[in-house]
């Protein structure tokens, strides 16, 4: 059951990936209409939020746009710095929605970050800590369990960074979307382009928490159902 449950979820995550892959190409051939790259996006939102320390680069790759709160740098892939389509224009003022969540201390957002030295931690022991745990429990160690727990515990802390990553990208997408409506960079012809780029994207990380979810559950399973 669980592992039709994962297999399902992880041709879900296929498909979302697909269409979001499809909707930033679809998106990235239609003008804003105004001439306004992804950059001027950027930097004229964070001018009408007051906000100064922040810079806006370009950095290499697709679909690699983010915030960096360590530097105060909003990071713009290739396809989005010098770009004045209305993918361009969406994907911009998303990522300038985290950074003005910084300067506004953003309570989630908050949380993401002191959870990000745990993050890092956990992605980088818990495949190695729950295949120790399957090596011990096969071989009849006490060990076994104690290191099951936690390899759980980890991924626990995996599956809570994930949700909790949910309403900071949508807040992040909402602030974008009132903005660019308010500030007239989108209109009623193209507005609705701008929802459905930034909507297609917050699929990924709903279909990310949710499988993250689901393997959690699969590993307690795993893990308890050894011992019953």
């Amino acid at each position: 059951m669980y592992l039709i449950l994962l297999i399902a979820i992880g041709l879900l995550g296929w498909l979302v990936q697909w269409n979001l892959n499809s909707k930033f190409k679809k998106y990235s051939q239609i003008p804003l209409g105004n001439g306004m790259t992804g950059r001027e996006v950027a930097e004229q939102m964070l001018r009408e939020n007051g906000i100064t320390d922040v810079t806006v680069r370009s950095t290499n790759g697709t679909l690699t746009d983010h915030y960096n709160p360590a530097n105060r740098t909003i990071n713009l892939s290739e396809g989005v710095y010098a770009s004045d389509s209305i993918a361009a224009a969406s994907v911009a003022a998303h990522e300038t929605g985290h950074a003005i969540q910084h300067a506004y201390a953003y309570a989630p957002l908050k949380m993401r970050s002191a959870l990000v030295p745990v993050m890092s931690f956990s992605g980088q022991w818990v495949t190695w800590i729950i295949l120790g745990a399957m090596i011990l429990l096969g071989t009849g160690s006490q060990l076994g369990f104690p290191v099951a727990i936690a390899g759980i515990a980890l991924y626990g802390i995996i599956t809570l960074f994930s949700f909790i990553t949910l309403p900071v990208e949508i807040n992040a997408s909402q602030r974008a979307l009132a903005w660019l409506s308010s500030a007239g960079i989108t209109n009623s012809h193209n507005d609705s382009y701008a929802r459905d780029a930034l909507r297609s994207a917050a699929y990924t990380y709903v279909v990310a928490a949710l499988g993250a979810l689901a393997n959690l559950l699969y590993y307690i399973w795993l893990f308890f159902g050894r011992r019953d």
